[in-house]
């Protein structure tokens, strides 16, 4: 990539050293691909950011975060690849917010205040790529 002025702003790799959670399912190499992380130690003062893709597959237990929360709002986003209907997702995505279960076949925003429980968050069916972005005014996720 090409030397700019702001370089040092831009994030094009995953993070060096990712500590993944101790769930880590949903991050599984066999069908997953950390495109790009963001956090205080990337980036001096920047937020949490994480983007993945989700590849098509047939396994059955994907691993979920536990019920938790954070002290910080956050975003959990999953956006389908159908070039020819962008709102379907290609799958399906269970997530629990305070409790409710959401099942999900379209591309989604999730907003989850701080505070608030949420998941587990289970991806039940994958039938084309799938990218997913979540977002937190944390400084490091926790």
């Amino acid at each position: 990539m090409a030397e700019f002025k702001h370089g040092k702003y831009i994030v094009t790799r995953p993070k060096e050293k990712l500590v993944k959670p101790d769930w880590g399912g949903n991050l599984s190499k066999d069908w997953t691909t950390s495109m790009m992380y963001l956090d205080n130690e990337v980036i001096k003062g920047a937020f949490v950011v994480e983007c993945v893709w989700f590849w098509p597959t047939d396994k059955k237990d994907t691993g979920s975060p536990a019920p938790h929360t954070h002290d910080y709002d956050e975003v959990i986003a999953f956006v389908g690849t159908n070039f020819e209907d962008p709102f379907d997702l290609g799958g399906i995505i269970e997530l629990y917010i305070d409790g409710e279960r959401n099942l999900m076949n379209q591309s989604f925003l999730a907003f989850v205040p701080a505070g608030v429980v949420h998941c587990p968050l289970n991806i039940l069916k994958i039938d084309r790529p799938i990218f997913h972005l979540s977002t937190g005014y944390g400084k490091m996720y926790s």
